[in-house]
C-alpha cells in the first residue's frame, strides 16, 4: 500500500527533515503506534548490527540479557532513519535484506523475527551521486527513495519566516512559562529575513 511506501526526506542540515517525517507518522494510519528516530551518524559501527536489530544474552561479552534493538521497538510504527548517508555499506546490506524480507535476526539468535516497520530516511547528502560514488548501494537507495520530499533551505522559504517565528517563539515561551508570548516588530523581522541562515531552521531557534 502507497500507505506504507519508504518516504526519503532530503534537505541541509536544520531544515526540519525529522519534523516532517514526524508529521508522515502523525496522518498514517500507524500514527498509534511508536514513532522511533535513529541518528545513524551517532552509533559506533560496530554497535549498529546489535542497536538496529537487538540481541539475545550472551551474544557478546556485555551482553547480559536479551534486548530490543530500533526494529522490534518501531513494530507496527515508524522507523525514521536521519543521515541514512552515513550508514556504512556492511550495515546497508544488513538494512535491505530487513526491508525486503520484513524480519530481523538479533544478535545471538537463531531465528528471525517478523518485522512490520515503515522505514522513512533522511540525508543532507546527494544519495545518487554517492550511488554513483560506489559508497551507497543502488538497490537499498531504490527501496528508501519510494516517495521523495524534499525541504526547502529556510533562505529559500523566506516567505515563511514571520509564521516560523511565531510558531518558535510561541513554543519557547511555552517551556519557559513566558505570557504573553513576545512578538517581533517589523524592524526585527527585516533583520531577520536578510541573513542567509547557513543553519536553517535549527539556527533561527
Amino acid at each position: 500500500a502507497r500507505t506504507d511506501a519508504s518516504v526519503l526526506i532530503t534537505g541541509e542540515s536544520g531544515t526540519g527533515k525529522e519534523l516532517v517525517a514526524r508529521a508522515i507518522h502523525e496522518v498514517s494510519p500507524r500514527a498509534a503506534q511508536p514513532f522511533i528516530a535513529v541518528n545513524c551518524g551517532a552509533i559506533p559501527e560496530q554497535l549498529l548490527e546489535a542497536e538496529f536489530f537487538g540481541y539475545r544474552k550472551g551474544a557478546f561479552t556485555g551482553a547480559a540479557e536479551d534486548r530490543e534493538g530500533f526494529f522490534q521497538a518501531a513494530n507496527g510504527g515508524t522507523l525514521f532513519l536521519d543521515e541514512i548517508g552515513d550508514l556504512p555499506l556492511s550495515m546497508q546490506s544488513k538494512l535491505l535484506r530487513v526491508i525486503q524480507e520484513r524480519a530481523v535476526r538479533p544478535v545471538g539468535a537463531v531465528a528471525e523475527v517478523p518485522a512490520n516497520v515503515r522505514v522513512l530516511s533522511a540525508t543532507h547528502k546527494d544519495l545518487a551521486a554517492e550511488v554513483q560514488e560506489g559508497k551507497f548501494r543502488q538497490d537499498l537507495f531504490y527501496r528508501l527513495n519510494v516517495i521523495q520530499i524534499r525541504v526547502p533551505a529556510l533562505r529559500e522559504r523566506l516567505d515563511d519566516l514571520p509564521a516560523i517565528c511565531n510558531t518558535l517563539l510561541a513554543r519557547i515561551a511555552r517551556d519557559g512559562s513566558i505570557d504573553p508570548v513576545p512578538q517581533l516588530n517589523a524592524r526585527a523581522m527585516a533583520r531577520l529575513a536578510g541573513h542567509a541562515w547557513p543553519g536553517n531552521v535549527r539556527e533561527l531557534e
